[in-house]
């Protein structure tokens, strides 16, 4: 009866252990037929309720994105495009201060293939992804889907096969005459209130761009001629509003070509790219030189000039040439801020640069319209003057200040550290201390009037901005200024954790032990088990293992929200040796060291495979956070709680390292 009852003991705790074993993300492969040699590889993802999984398109330093590897391509098959994804959604993340694009419940990856080889029968896709919860697990998987030997002999079949992700077998490729093709999914909530943005920031870029030396006064110019070269004042008021649409339309379809030369997908794909980012930092210090008076941007005189003969032709015709005119004409004041708002709806993708110049647009064109409609309220319209380049100055200052942030994005992703956070902080205080100083009638700039006095309209405007200087100075000292966390990089991509002069070091840098490096709250921690543990039996402390992941939300939750709890960061500074394993380490091992493994039959080929086996094999859970203190033998001071792993309880916290602790040293 004893054995029987230890032998049943054994069984629950056994599949109580694996039960640890998550596996959020259940993937199956379909193959879809669209001609005789080419196909549509179809991913589909159920996702557990209340867990994210990361796009591809995910910006760096947030979560990990999808990778998707296709394997045995060589001689056998093309690709065609690059992999698409059904809606995700986007949210800003204010632990890694950048927006983290996500699927939740469901999500589709397509991939399109030209098969090269007749004798071609399977085609094997890696998929390496992370998803999160209150944990984050980072799992892949290999997707094998059927392609038939005869498809280049014009086989009228499509085959469609189920694979799923936790199970080494395939189901045998089911034939169908009818070719599937894949449902079509709404777009999510999130997208439309992200056009929304674009939108409405783009409404205002055009009103801004009304309130320039180059647009303001041809405002009551054409209105008045709308309405004195008209034969009847209802002409007067039509011929207006086909102007403003007119205007619309040639800036819409602006955004149409910037779509349709990128394309939607790549558009995306591209906000993260490295020389993206630096050609649009170049770009737009070239707009802001230009703002500030160094030179005008002047499209060649001969476009304005065949352009006027255009609409000197009277009828729709003539207005339509009209409205492009304006647009010649107005284009070195307009054309930073459109290429601006470009940029910007560049990096949302889709058809986000269409809903930028149709925001940008209508607010151009409505003036003109309702002026046209209601002349009497020209005589309202505050005269022309030195302040509409004062709003242009003002622009050139916004414009410089925004293209740091897109050589600050190059920096990140290079990870070269050329641009950390206080020099990104350091250059904004430059610049709107300038503009603040320059509101106050400090500082003249080439096309400024003299000025006697300022208005008062000005003077709040100064405060403002010298306001906002202010506050971005503590920044420099390791402050978060979070009304501008989605700005500068991220606290820990600095100089110093603590910010300029700041320091919690007990050791200098030369003198850290072997293998150890200081977190951003200043904590010594070891990235390395062996030396980690060398030193813990050199210190004779016990060992803190702290599986964590460098795109794990919950990870720096817990780092920021418990670990800097004044009574929890005395025991993880003195008491414990902390250990930080990071099962996301893309780094590959060596040679040597890859290998299958014995208990979970994985590949391992980097750094993060080596400890997501670990954590694996000897805890049984594949989720981080997960926190273990062992003694110098590597086994177990107390047991593994909910607490060890994410919690915000700091108090919960500081009880289990307390005990794990008295029992070490017992």
């Amino acid at each position: 009866m004893k054995k029987l009852l230890f032998l049943l003991l054994a069984i629950f705790a056994f599949v109580n252990v694996n039960s640890q074993i998550k596996k959020p993300v259940k993937w199956t492969a379909k193959t879809e037929k669209i001609s005789d040699t080419e196909f549509n590889l179809v991913m589909n993802a159920t996702i557990e309720q209340g867990w994210h999984m990361y796009s591809q398109f995910t910006p760096d330093g947030g979560p990990l994105p999808i990778t998707v590897t296709i394997k045995n391509q060589k001689g056998n098959f093309e690709l065609i495009g690059k992999t698409k994804e059904s809606p995700y959604k986007k949210e800003f993340n204010k632990d890694f201060e950048v927006d983290e694009y996500y699927f939740e419940n469901k999500a589709t990856l397509t991939q399109k293939v030209k098969i090269t080889n007749p004798k071609t029968d399977k085609i094997v896709i890696n998929l390496d992804f992370q998803a999160c919860q209150n944990q984050c697990i980072n799992d892949n998987v290999d997707l094998t889907f059927a392609i038939p030997t005869v498809a280049i002999a014009e086989t009228p079949d499509a085959v469609a096969n189920t694979v799923k992700s936790d199970s080494a077998a395939i189901e045998k490729p089911a034939t169908q005459t009818e070719v599937k093709t894949a449902p079509k999914v709404e777009p999510k909530n999130e997208e439309k209130k992200g056009l929304w943005s674009i939108f409405f920031f783009a409404f205002i870029g055009g009103f801004a761009a009304l309130l320039t030396p180059c647009v303001f006064p041809m405002i009551p110019m054409t209105v008045s001629f709308f309405t004195k070269q008209s034969k009847t004042p209802a002409q007067g008021k039509r011929n207006a509003i086909i102007y403003g649409i007119s205007i619309i339309g040639i800036y819409v379809v602006l955004g149409l070509a910037v779509t349709a030369i990128f394309g939607a997908d790549a558009l995306n794909a591209l906000s993260t790219n490295v020389w993206f980012n630096v050609i649009f930092f170049v770009l737009l210090v070239f707009f802001a030189t230009s703002f500030l008076g160094a030179f005008e941007i002047m499209l060649p005189n001969s476009w304005a000039n065949k352009v006027d003969q255009q609409a000197d032709r009277g009828g729709i015709i003539g207005i339509l040439f009209m409205a492009l005119a304006l647009a010649i004409v107005s284009f070195s004041c307009t054309g930073p801020i459109v290429g601006t708002l470009l940029v910007q709806a560049a990096s949302s993708g889709g058809i986000a640069p269409i809903v930028g110049m149709l925001g940008f647009s209508s607010a151009l064109a409505l003036p003109f319209m309702l002026f046209a409609m209601f002349p009497g309220w020209l005589n309202s319209l505050p005269k022309s003057g030195g302040w509409l380049n004062t709003v242009k100055v003002s622009l050139g200052f916004l414009e410089l200040a925004l293209a740091f942030k897109f050589l600050s994005n190059a920096d990140l992703v290079l990870q070269l550290h050329w641009f950390e956070r206080e020099t990104f902080l350091a250059i904004w205080i430059a610049i709107f201390g300038t503009w603040g100083i320059y509101l106050l009638g400090k500082i003249t700039l080439p096309h400024d009037s003299p000025l006697t006095h300022i208005s008062v309209g000005r003077l709040m405007l100064a405060l403002l901005v010298l306001s906002f200087t202010f506050y971005m100075i503590p920044g420099l000292f390791g402050e978060p200024l979070k009304l501008i966390s989605a700005f500068p990089p991220p606290e820990e991509y600095s100089e110093s954790p603590n910010g300029v002069g700041g320091t919690t070091a007990e050791f200098s840098s030369d003198q850290l032990p072997d293998g150890a490096e200081r977190n951003k709250h200043g904590l010594l921690l070891f990235t390395d088990y062996e030396k980690g543990l060398a030193y813990a039996k050199k210190v004779n402390k016990p060992v803190l293992l702290d599986f964590t992941g460098h795109a794990c939300v919950n990870c720096r939750k817990m780092e920021n929200n418990v670990w800097t709890d004044e009574q929890v960061a005395q025991i993880l500074k003195n008491e414990v040796v902390l250990i930080s394993l990071f099962a996301d380490d893309k780094r590959e091992l060596p040679k040597s060291d890859q290998h299958i493994s014995p208990s979970t039959g994985s590949e391992i080929v980097t750094i993060g495979d080596k400890w997501t086996d670990f954590m694996i094999t000897k805890y049984k859970t594949n989720t981080q956070p997960l926190y273990v203190l062992v003694d110098l033998d590597g086994n177990n001071l107390n047991s593994i709680t909910p607490t060890t792993s994410y919690d915000p309880d700091a108090q919960l916290f500081e009880d289990w390292l307390n005990q794990g602790i008295a029992n070490f040293k017992k």
